[in-house]
């Protein structure tokens, strides 16, 4: 099929076409990648760090972890790797050789390359909520299962707000397509309703596969052309405490040989599937995490890892996990420490525990997303849209999430801390002197629609000016955004020979009957 893929490439999806995709309908921070210039926030000592590192390597030198994956436990038993049936017991010169060989910085470049975006170092990236089974918004008002309807409108928010980078998982599952052929026309939308950096889901050799040949096709590229750099990438949780399942082994492996990202991030909830303690919880995910990523790197040197944190607790009344916890914040800030340890980039992840977007919501995703910053993560997942733990996929959360995002992105330019004469304004100052005020003089003329963050959602009115408006609350205004940016969204443009090649290849894999559901 690769020569089918000599075609000139499409000329169109260029980030200088986002008009046409809506953008009238709010005034949105341009396309930019954040650079988080803040020292990262460090609870650890040296000799915390070293504790901790301590801890993770004597749980995979002297309790070990489980992979059920055959292929997977023939290359460990290659290597050196005490394999006892599924369980591997690894010593910590082998792991720190081998994750020694991941990049600390790599570049994932989509089929519109002015979407491309660097991870790693003090990048900041931004992703969409990704696999909750179930919906919510305004109109329906309950929580129901999800639809493609719902899924593609997900994606066409990820592809029109700027300070979302990349296209993580379903934004929310549609469960209203056999999941044989989910996979098919879920990537099919988003490879049409979105240029941005596409994942893939290791759930099986099948989806795998197919997911990169669409991504292939999508970006008019030859097999040489997907394979000589990254074009995609996968996620995999592994199964705490201390296993790693087959399929997303196995797609990781298919994913590393062909050259593209693999996140690795465990799930662990401190009291549950971790220790209670906070420490305890981060040292097992990280062991959890640094065994997979020294089997890719042995498997291929050097292709692009990075390490993900998902460490939180549950509500010990009730067993119910917790997000956007103080613990949490910790959680992340301690990996953050141990990445850069590591010399590896870092996934952490936008989150909260509430039902329904509302203050609980927006206070608990808050303190997850600066978090995020403060860990200095690279990638923060689930970064706008989730509510109830990961359950539920909502619109007017995702919009209410972007409204954080662009203010984390403004708080990051550094025109903000500028401290050059015209910023320092002496003379501003002089001529205001002791009395008078600075909104007429000419220094703040010059500056005044640019000089301070401009919300696209936030009320700034008093209350008589937001009663005399109709007294609408946030989540309600939220509503009315999401079906304005729906109602007038454009698709990013795509050559119609690869569009019809797309729709050839699902057509053609429905017809031998998808992939397997019993992976």
């Amino acid at each position: 099929m690769a020569d089918v893929m000599t075609r000139k490439r499409r000329g169109g999806g260029r980030a200088g076409a986002a008009a046409r995709r809506g953008a009238a309908v709010i005034d949105q921070m341009p396309w930019r990648i954040p650079v988080n210039t803040d020292r990262p926030t460090e609870p650890l000592d040296e000799d915390g760090i070293q504790a901790i590192h301590d801890g993770a390597m004597r749980i995979l030198e002297e309790i070990g972890v489980v992979f059920l994956n055959e292929e997977a436990l023939g290359i460990l038993r290659e290597a050196g790797c005490r394999v006892e049936g599924d369980l591997v017991r690894m010593d910590r010169d082998f792991v720190m050789e081998m994750v020694g060989r991941a990049p600390s910085e790599f570049t994932i470049t989509p089929r519109n390359p002015d979407r491309k975006i660097t991870i790693g170092g003090n990048k900041l990236l931004f992703g969409n909520v990704s696999s909750p089974p179930n919906y919510w918004d305004m109109e329906i008002g309950r929580k129901v299962p999800g639809t493609r309807e719902q899924c593609a409108n997900l994606l066409k928010l990820t592809q029109y707000f700027n300070c979302i980078h990349f296209a993580g998982g379903y934004p929310v599952e549609p469960v209203d397509i056999h999941a044989s052929i989910r996979h098919l026309d879920v990537l099919y939308d988003k490879l049409t309703l979105s240029d941005k950096v596409m994942h893939a889901y290791s759930l099986g050799k099948e989806r795998v596969e197919d997911v990169m040949e669409m991504v292939r096709i999508g970006g008019g590229w030859s097999d040489e052309e997907f394979e000589a750099t990254p074009r995609m990438y996968t996620n995999i949780n592994s199964t705490s405490p201390l296993k790693h399942d087959h399929p997303m082994i196995d797609g990781c492996l298919r994913m590393a040989r062909r050259g593209q990202g693999i996140v690795v991030t465990p799930f662990t909830l401190a009291g549950a599937m971790a220790p209670v303690t906070m420490a305890g919880a981060v040292a097992q995910s990280l062991a959890e995490a640094l065994c997979a990523i020294a089997l890719f790197q042995y498997v291929r040197p050097g292709i692009p890892c990075v390490i993900g944190t998902f460490t939180s607790n549950v509500d010990m009344k009730t067993g119910a996990p917790a997000f956007g916890t103080p613990e949490y914040m910790r959680s992340t800030q301690m990996t953050g420490q141990m990445a850069r340890f590591y010399g590896l980039p870092m996934r952490s992840s936008g989150v909260c525990a509430a039902n329904v977007p509302d203050g609980q919501a927006m206070w608990e995703t808050s303190n997850s997303l600066w978090a995020a910053v403060q860990s200095r993560s690279n990638m923060v997942y689930h970064a706008a849209g989730w509510l109830e733990g990961g359950l539920i996929a909502s619109p007017e959360k995702f919009i209410m999430d972007c409204e954080i995002l662009q203010q984390i992105q403004r708080y990051m330019e550094p025109e903000v801390v500028a401290t050059g004469p015209d910023e320092i304004a002496l003379d501003a100052i002089k001529a205001v002197g002791n009395e008078g005020h600075f909104f007429g003089i000419q220094h703040t003329q010059d500056r005044y629609t640019t000089a301070f963050y401009q919300p696209f959602l936030s009320d700034w009115k008093n209350y008589e000016g937001w009663e005399a408006a109709g007294g609408i609350w946030t989540a309600e205004r939220a509503h009315h955004k999401f079906k304005e940016i729906i109602g007038s969204f454009e698709p990013p443009p795509m050559e119609d020979g690869i569009r019809e090649e797309l729709a050839d290849f699902v057509a053609r894999r429905k017809s031998e009957g998808g992939a397997p559901t019993d992976f």
